[in-house]
């Protein structure tokens, strides 16, 4: 009985030991993925350290407030305002959907942020 129930434990062991190390290749391929996909080197590494602030990517963020260019601040505007006040919990709104809204339209506002900090000055005056 003992013998069964020690072969039992190894195998059960073995199992879970074999789906560890498969979940970390995957995690592992998965997260190289993703920093190739954010440009990789220095630029990569901004990228990841601000979506783990914000707990939301860039991709995700502009898929939530419906958006293919973040250059039109007047989009961007426009659709958070909108989506933000449809899920308004007075209205009958989600709350849970509200604040997803808002950490995208955070999210868009620090890339935004970051993306002036590198524009180089003699840029912002022909933009001017």
């Amino acid at each position: 009985m003992a013998k069964y129930l020690a072969q039992i434990i190894v195998l059960g062991g073995q199992a879970v030991a074999r789906a560890f190390g498969r979940a970390l290749k995957q995690e592992y391929a998965a997260s190289q993925e993703a920093a190739k996909r954010a440009g990789g080197g220095q630029q990569g590494n901004q990228r990841a350290a601000t979506n783990a602030r914000s707990g939301i990517t860039l991709d995700e963020a502009q898929q939530i407030l419906n958006l293919n260019d973040l250059n039109d601040a007047e989009k961007v505007n426009k659709n958070y305002e909108h989506l933000f006040n449809v899920n308004d919990k007075s209205k009958g709104g989600s709350f849970y959907l509200q604040s997803k809204v808002f950490r995208a339209k955070e999210r868009i506002d620090q890339e935004l942020a970051e993306r002036q900090k590198k524009k180089p000055p003699n840029e912002e005056e022909k933009s001017n």
